[in-house]
């Protein structure tokens, strides 16, 4: 679901792959992601070499760590004195988080909510779902926990390529109705313990928030060492943490989907939070029709979401909130996305980058002036936010 960022010259750099059809049309190079993560574990180690040595001409310590979580390729550098203890609680805090809200680990938290149809919640697992109702209700639904069983038919929850295929329409409609996260009950106990109750076959999986609000774990972790920067890569999710050790901004360059030596632009940003999102970390080439589908699912239709967006990228101080975001907004569509921008940015803290089917490129007007034209030419379109 999100852009692989890496570091390269003290750019964090988005990965894709190049364009994908997706919802309706004919794909012209078929294959599946599965390269993506070997393509993207070459990058994070290329990042860490540089980011090393960055930090021995700054005649600063630093300390870096690859692994692999959450289905994806991870990277986490830190600067300062403390920076092995540092990313070394960070690694042990997202091993944490990945045991316990993976959908697949049996011994999960919530695989045991849905096996069961709820249950007493964790602190952490009663907030992420609380978190996750607020942005449900703030996109009219269209950022739904309550996908999964959907995502699960399509068999984009699975870690073979061979389980993706298009379902049945009549099942898929039948699977649809059990998607609705308004439905999801949270009863708080006096003991202050919060109960999820759930309709029978519903099921949720945090996969959509879960890298956001690890990242935000991950930065309150490198505080308490004193780390003052830093950059957190969760394959997707990345935040730069202060500023380069030489005291500028950190420089952020997101890549074009539709061409993979190419860049939208750059942002110079320090203690932020970037998501993207698009439809190319999960997909396949229908073998019948030669459409491609993602696993970006539009929860109104039980397909994958086709409405004009290839990349959106949201950029925040809430990194929970803004992972959740990149999502709903590109299920929303360009004009849908805009107008939900010009109400929300200011009053909920964050800001977007979003490149449209036919090349367009929108950002909003608090952003403009981070904005980096790499390509020396790019025409913005501004969102004008209240």
């Amino acid at each position: 679901m999100k852009k692989n960022f890496f570091i390269v010259g003290l750019i964090c750099c988005v990965m894709a792959n190049p364009v994908l059809s997706g919802c309706g049309s004919g794909a012209e190079d078929p294959g599946s992601g599965q390269t993506e993560q070997e393509e993207s574990s070459a990058l994070v180690e290329a990042a860490a070499e540089d980011a090393a040595v960055s930090a021995d001409s700054a005649e600063d310590e630093s300390y870096s760590q690859d692994f692999f979580a959450m289905d994806t390729y991870m990277t986490l550098t830190a600067y300062g004195k403390n920076a092995q203890d540092a990313v070394e609680a960070g690694v042990a805090e997202i091993e944490r988080l990945d045991a316990l809200l993976s959908t697949g680990d049996s011994d999960s938290e919530i695989y045991a909510l849905n096996a069961a149809g709820g249950g007493e919640l964790s602190d952490e697992t009663a907030y992420l779902i609380e978190r996750s109702l607020e942005v449900y209700e703030s996109t009219g639904g269209l950022y739904d926990i309550s996908i999964y069983p959907v995502m699960d038919l399509w068999g984009f929850t699975a870690s073979d390529e061979s389980a993706f295929a298009v379902p049945e329409a009549s099942v898929l409609e039948e699977t649809l109705a059990l998607v609705d996260a308004g439905k999801l009950a949270l009863t708080e106990n006096e003991d202050g313990t919060v109960i999820l109750s759930m309709e029978e076959g519903m099921q949720i999986d945090l996969g959509g928030i879960v890298k956001g609000y690890a990242d935000d774990r991950i930065a309150e972790i490198f505080a308490e060492y004193g780390i003052e920067s830093a950059i957190i890569n969760l394959g997707g999710s990345v935040r730069v943490v202060g500023t380069k050790t030489d005291g500028s901004l950190w420089k952020v360059g997101i890549q074009d989907p539709e061409d993979s030596s190419g860049y939208l632009g750059g942002l110079a940003l320090s203690d932020m939070a970037v998501v993207t999102s698009g439809g190319y970390e999960r997909y396949f080439d229908d073998e019948e029709t030669g459409i491609r589908y993602h696993h970006i699912i539009d929860p109104r239709t039980g397909y994958s979401a086709c409405n004009g967006l290839i990349s959106v990228s949201i950029i925040s101080e809430d990194g929970t909130l803004a992972d959740a975001l990149s999502t709903s907004l590109f299920i929303m569509g360009t004009e849908e996305a805009i107008a939900y921008c010009e109400e929300h940015c200011v009053a909920d803290g964050f800001d977007v980058l979003m490149e449209t089917e036919d090349g367009e490129i929108y950002i909003t007007d608090r952003l403009e002036e981070s904005f980096i034209d790499l390509n020396g030419d790019t025409e913005l379109h501004i969102i004008t936010t209240h």
